[in-house]
C-alpha cells in the first residue's frame, strides 16, 4: 500500500495562513479558514478535517451516549467539519462529518481520550484499533485509513481536538505539523473568542446605556418619588418592604402617575442594585419583534438580521427587567414569557442555544389585568406569577400634598435644563394647581411647569390649565347634572368686585410684593390698580 506523508507544508505559506488565523476576529471564520487550508491546501491529501471543541454538556437528555458519559457537565462539541470537493457526498452523508449537534464524552472513544489527556494520536490505520472510532464511525463509509488527532490548547488548558483523515497511511515525518498548527490555533481561537465577547459586550453595554437614558427621561418627566402625601408613604413603605426580596412585582396605575419611578426604586433599593435595570415598554414593540426584542436574535435567524443581537433578558442579566404595559404583550407571546419565567432558561431567535435567565421581573399596567383575564385576553397563569406582590400607585388628584414639593422640584429642574430666569411661583398659581384634577398625573404637572417657566420669562408664574366643568363655580351655586349654570354680565362683574374686596382685605389693601393682591390674583400691580380704580373701590378709614 502507497504511503503519504501527512501534508507536507511549505514553510512561507504556512507562516502565511498562521498569521491569518492569529487576527481572525470571527470564530466561524478562522475555523473555516483552517478548514480550507486543510483540504483545499495546495499538495494536501487530507480527505476529511474536524475541529471538536470542549464545552458545556447542553443536549445530555438526548444524547444516545450520556448513559455512559463520565462527566455531564462538559463534553467535544463538533463546531466544523470538511470534505475534500472531489467527494460529492449526498447532504444526509456530509451531516457525518460537520453536523453542529454531535457530541463526544470525555475518555470515550479516540477523541474523547484526547480531550482528557491532551496527548496527540497519530493512527496510520485505525482499524487496528476499531475501538477508536467511537463518535467517528464514518470511517469505513468513507474508505479513510490513517488519521492524526492532536489536542488544541492554551496555556495549558485543553481547548478542543483537531482531527484529519486520509485514505492512506501516514509517516511519521508529518506529525510536528500536527502540534505546531494545533498551538496556533488555540491561541487564535482564545483571541477570536475575546473579540467576540468584547463585541457582544459592547452591544449589550450599547443597549443598556439606551435603555437608561430612557429610564432617565421617564425619572425627568415624573421627578422622583418626591412628596409628602399618606398615598406616597404607604408607596415607599411596600418598596421598602418589598425590594430586598426576590419577588415579582406588579405595579397598577393610571398613565403619567410615575410607575417607572416605583420600578426604578425598587431595584435601586434590592440585592441587584449593582446590576443593571433594562425596560422594556410592551405597548411599543411591533408584534412581529417581541421575541427578538425580548430574548435577542442570531445572525441570518431572518430577513434583516445582519449580526447577532442580543435581547433585553440577557441585557438585563444579574439585574431587573421592567415590563411596563406588560398587558400589551400578544397573547401568543405570554406563553413564551411564563415558560421563561417559570424555567429561567430562554432561547434567542434562530438558535439552539439554551441560555440561563437571572433577572428580576417587576411589572406595571394601567388596565385592569384581572378582567383582561376575564376576557381571554391576558394568561390567568402569567397573571398570577406577575402578580405575587401588587402595588397601586394613585393618581395625583388623589395626593394633592405631593403638589407643592413637585412643582418646586420641577421648577428647579426646568431652570437648570433650559437656562432660564427663576421666576416666581405664588399662592395663586399654586392654588390654580390645586384646584385641577391632573387627568395626566405628574407627567401632565411636569409639562405644564416647564410650560409656565418658558413663558415667564422670570417673572409670575401663570398656568393655563384646560377648564373643568363644575370647577371655580360662583358661591351660592352647586353642580347639576340637570340644570346649566350661567350668570348674567351684571352678576359676575359683582362677583369679581366681591372677590377683589376679599383678596384686598387678606393682603391688608398691600398691592405690591409678596402676598401683595397682585401676588394673590397672579396679575400685574399695574393692572390690579387698574380694576380697583374702574370698580370705584376704596380702602376703607380705620
Amino acid at each position: 500500500m502507497k504511503e503519504t506523508r501527512y501534508p507536507q507544508v511549505e514553510p512561507n505559506r504556512a507562516l502565511q495562513l498562521l498569521l491569518e488565523l492569529a487576527h481572525e476576529q470571527s470564530l466561524d471564520t478562522l475555523l473555516n479558514k483552517l478548514m480550507e487550508a486543510a483540504i483545499d491546501g495546495p499538495g494536501s491529501v487530507i480527505t476529511c478535517a474536524q475541529v471538536w471543541l470542549l464545552e458545556k454538556g447542553d443536549r445530555c437528555d438526548i444524547c444516545p451516549h450520556a448513559a455512559h458519559c463520565p462527566d455531564q457537565s462538559r463534553c467535544l462539541h463538533l463546531y466544523t467539519g470538511r470534505l475534500m470537493k472531489s467527494d460529492h457526498e449526498p447532504p444526509e452523508e456530509e451531516n457525518d462529518i460537520n453536523n453542529p449537534n454531535r457530541r463526544i464524552p470525555l475518555s470515550m472513544g479516540l477523541l474523547g481520550s484526547i480531550a482528557l489527556s491532551g496527548e496527540q494520536r497519530y493512527i496510520q490505520n485505525w482499524r487496528a484499533e476499531p475501538e477508536m472510532a467511537f463518535g467517528v464511525e464514518w470511517l469505513e463509509k468513507k474508505k479513510i485509513l490513517g488519521l492524526v488527532a492532536t489536542p488544541v490548547m492554551f496555556r495549558g488548558e485543553i481547548l478542543g481536538v483537531m482531527a484529519a483523515y486520509t485514505r492512506t497511511t501516514l509517516l511519521e515525518i508529518g506529525k510536528p505539523w500536527g502540534r505546531v498548527f494545533a498551538n496556533f490555533v488555540g491561541g487564535a481561537i482564545v483571541n477570536a473568542r475575546s473579540f467576540e465577547e468584547i463585541q457582544r459586550l459592547k452591544g449589550q453595554l450599547e443597549l443598556q446605556n439606551a435603555y437608561l437614558r430612557e429610564l432617565i427621561l421617564e425619572a425627568k418627566a415624573f421627578g422622583n418619588l418626591i412628596g409628602q402625601s399618606a398615598a406616597l408613604k404607604r408607596i415607599v413603605s411596600q418598596v421598602d418592604l418589598v425590594a430586598p426580596t426576590e419577588a415579582s412585582v406588579l405595579i397598577l396605575g393610571e398613565t403619567g402617575t410615575g410607575k417607572e419611578l416605583v420600578a426604578y426604586e425598587i431595584h435601586n433599593r434590592s440585592n441587584r442594585k449593582n446590576g443593571p435595570m433594562v425596560r422594556v415598554n410592551c405597548a411599543s414593540i411591533p408584534k412581529e419583534l417581541f421575541e427578538s426584542e425580548f430574548f435577542g436574535h442570531v445572525k441570518g435567524a431572518f430577513t434583516g438580521a445582519l449580526k447577532d443581537r442580543p435581547g433585553r433578558f440577557e441585557t438585563a442579566e444579574g439585574g431587573t427587567l421592567f415590563l411596563d404595559e406588560i398587558g400589551e404583550i400578544p397573547l401568543e407571546m405570554q406563553g413564551k414569557l411564563l415558560h421563561v419565567l417559570q424555567e429561567k432558561r430562554y432561547e434567542a431567535v434562530g438558535d439552539d442555544q439554551t441560555r440561563t435567565a437571572n433577572v428580576r421581573i417587576v411589572a406595571a399596567t394601567n388596565r385592569d389585568l384581572k378582567e383582561a383575564v376575564d376576557l381571554g385576553h391576558f394568561r390567568e397563569d402569567l397573571y398570577y406569577r406577575i402578580n405575587v406582590f401588587p402595588i397601586q400607585v394613585a393618581p395625583l388628584r388623589e395626593r394633592k400634598d405631593d403638589i407643592p414639593p413637585l412643582v418646586k422640584h420641577f421648577i428647579d429642574i426646568s431652570v437648570k435644563e433650559l437656562r432660564c430666569s427663576r421666576p416666581r411661583l405664588t399662592r395663586a398659581g399654586l392654588t390654580t394647581l390645586l384646584n385641577y384634577d391632573w387627568p395626566g398625573n405628574v407627567r401632565e404637572l411636569r409639562n405644564v411647569v416647564e410650560r409656565a417657566v418658558i413663558l415667564s420669562r422670570g417673572g409670575i408664574l401663570q398656568f393655563n390649565l384646560p377648564s373643568q366643568r363644575g370647577n371655580n363655580l360662583p358661591a351660592g351655586s352647586s353642580k347639576s347634572s340637570n340644570t346649566e349654570q350661567f350668570l348674567t354680565e351684571a352678576e359676575m362683574r359683582q362677583l369679581e368686585k366681591e372677590n377683589l374686596l376679599k383678596i384686598l382685605e387678606k393682603a391688608d389693601w398691600k398691592i405690591k410684593g409678596v402676598d401683595g393682591a397682585a401676588e394673590l390674583l397672579g396679575i400685574k400691580p399695574t393692572t390690579l390698580l387698574s380694576r380697583i380704580k374702574k370698580m370705584g373701590l376704596q380702602r376703607p378709614k380705620a
